[in-house]
């Protein structure tokens, strides 16, 4: 019982609650499909790997405005339109805001898509760094 009342022991336990904590969370936040890229990497992805852009946004806000080339697959149809798309190629993930791609990379991976990653801030972050956008749809 002494052991926890020293101060010098109360910090190390500290430290090994929090290291445990920050581990955990890591672990659990890789298996919901957290597997992020900067806008830099995914356009490396694009170019270097022939990555695919599928933005998950609705029809109608992907005719407003996305990257060009990208594939519209709104995320309420990932399941059905999984199939389509190339397994071997890397598959990144966009939605407005870097807050919805992330579950949906999660999906596409546990559908077999493996090398499908969520593009951190979405489109905001694409024109935030002066990126070009495409408002013909493809």
């Amino acid at each position: 019982m002494d052991f926890f009342l020293e101060q010098n022991n109360l910090l190390i336990l500290a430290v090994a609650a929090i290291s445990g904590t920050m581990l955990m969370a890591g672990t659990l936040r890789k298996g919901q499909g957290a597997t992020t890229v900067s806008v830099q990497d995914a356009v490396r992805l694009a170019n270097r790997e022939r990555g695919i852009f599928v933005d998950i946004r609705s029809a109608d806000q992907f005719r407003e405005g996305t990257i060009p080339q990208a594939r519209n697959v709104p995320k309420d149809q990932l399941d059905d339109k999984a199939a389509s798309l190339p397994k071997e190629r890397p598959i990144i993930v966009v939605c407005d805001s870097g807050q919805q791609s992330g579950a949906a990379a999660g999906k596409l991976r546990k559908l077999g898509l493996e090398g499908a990653v969520s593009m951190q801030g979405g489109l905001r972050s694409w024109k935030q760094d002066g990126l070009p956008l495409s408002k013909q749809g493809k």
